[in-house]
């Protein structure tokens, strides 16, 4: 036998994998704690109910509207709740800040754009709802990127709480017989009044579009006069 035949196997050499990076797993780490704080988890079911709203809606029955108003109520809630808690809890996260303007610009855009076809709302409303929503939202990402934050004002948020109420109206529905106090206000189609409340809020979100847009270039004219300043 000779000592070819003997020939040793080839070693296999391991490659040396690369270490966990302690960066990306706190990181990682971070991620997960967010979305499992409370307030995150309350953002997170607003999206969640948004097709069990949207069921109810397309049902139409009577009671399934005041179900669909009860939960649509409990998700809007949640968006007063969950800013809240982050702040009290001390839990104010990137992640939250992405999911909750989402979240609310989703509940909101969903039930408006799946009563079109139902006659509760025009489309051009609806149109420019969107059309505005993402205006801003592209606004606030520019000025984000340039170190500018852009507060709500007044216009904004009653805006906000006009399509609120505009839309928890047009998702009841139907006629009801409502009474204020002591005045009897008869039977009222909530349809009506809700897109009253919707066109009213079309005028705030105008007004609060150009407002942005003043904020935004006064910001961003400060912010190169400091950086040409010696």
């Amino acid at each position: 036998m000779t000592t070819e035949g003997l020939r040793e196997p080839p070693v296999r050499r391991r490659r040396r994998g690369r270490g966990a990076d302690p960066q990306r797993l706190a990181r990682r780490r971070s991620i997960k704690e967010d979305a499992l704080n409370l307030p995150n988890i309350l953002t997170m079911a607003r999206v969640v109910v948004i097709p069990v709203v949207l069921w109810l809606i397309e049902r139409g029955t009577p009671k399934d509207c005041v179900i669909a108003a009860m939960v649509y109520s409990a998700a809007a809630i949640t968006d007063l709740l969950d800013g809240y808690l982050a702040r009290r809890m001390n839990v104010v996260s990137v992640l939250g800040k992405f999911l909750d303007p989402l979240a609310d610009k989703l509940l909101v855009m969903a039930s408006l754009i799946w009563m079109v076809p139902m006659g509760r709302i025009p489309e051009w409303a609806v149109v420019l709802l969107i059309a505005r929503e993402i205006s801003i939202t592209g606004l606030r990402s520019i000025a984000s990127s340039e170190g500018v934050v852009i507060a709500a004002g007044e216009s904004g948020k009653s805006k906000t709480a006009l399509q609120m109420v505009g839309i928890l109206c047009l998702i009841l529905g139907f006629p009801y017989h409502l009474s204020l106090g002591f005045v009897d206000l008869g039977r009222v189609d909530l349809v009506y009044v809700g897109r009253a409340l919707i066109y009213v809020s079309l005028v705030f979100s105008v007004t609060s579009a150009v407002e942005y847009v003043g904020l935004f270039a006064q910001a961003v004219e400060a912010n190169e006069r400091r950086r040409k300043q010696p």
